[in-house]
């Protein structure tokens, strides 16, 4: 498949299902540049997994939404649940291990250890409410 541009209005359908690898970049970035063809083979690879591309420089609000502060960045997303961020480009042979690793997640224990930290992180307000 494909890699598909993302827009604000487009971005949250995007990442609601599957697996979705979001590549934040800009047209003047060398290091984006760099990893644009790293980035289209592992889409060409990977049929199942949507690989969106955002514009930072088109969608300043929805860079600044998610905190881009250094572009290329990299976020997974598996069924709309943020997995993995991290600034810098990735080797060819890193993203397709994160892609296996993605692959191999049990969501219901990702969502399991999302709930029991978000009930821990609400405790202590629920304390200091009290």
């Amino acid at each position: 498949m494909a890699t598909v541009n993302v827009t604000a209005e487009s971005f949250e359908e995007t990442i609601q299902h599957g697996i979705v690898l979001v590549d934040w970049w800009a047209p003047w970035c060398g290091p984006c540049r760099a990893f644009a063809p790293v980035f289209e083979k592992a889409a060409e690879k990977h049929a199942d997994v949507t690989f969106a591309k955002v514009n930072t420089d088109a969608e300043p609000d929805l860079a600044g939404a998610f905190g881009i502060r250094a572009i290329p960045t990299l976020m997974v997303f598996r069924d709309g649940v943020p997995l993995f961020a991290q600034p810098g480009s990735l080797p060819a042979k890193a993203l397709e291990e994160l892609v296996a690793q993605v692959r191999a997640l049990d969501m219901a224990e990702v969502r399991r250890k999302i709930a029991e930290n978000e009930r821990a992180a609400q405790a202590p307000q629920e304390e200091r409410a009290s």
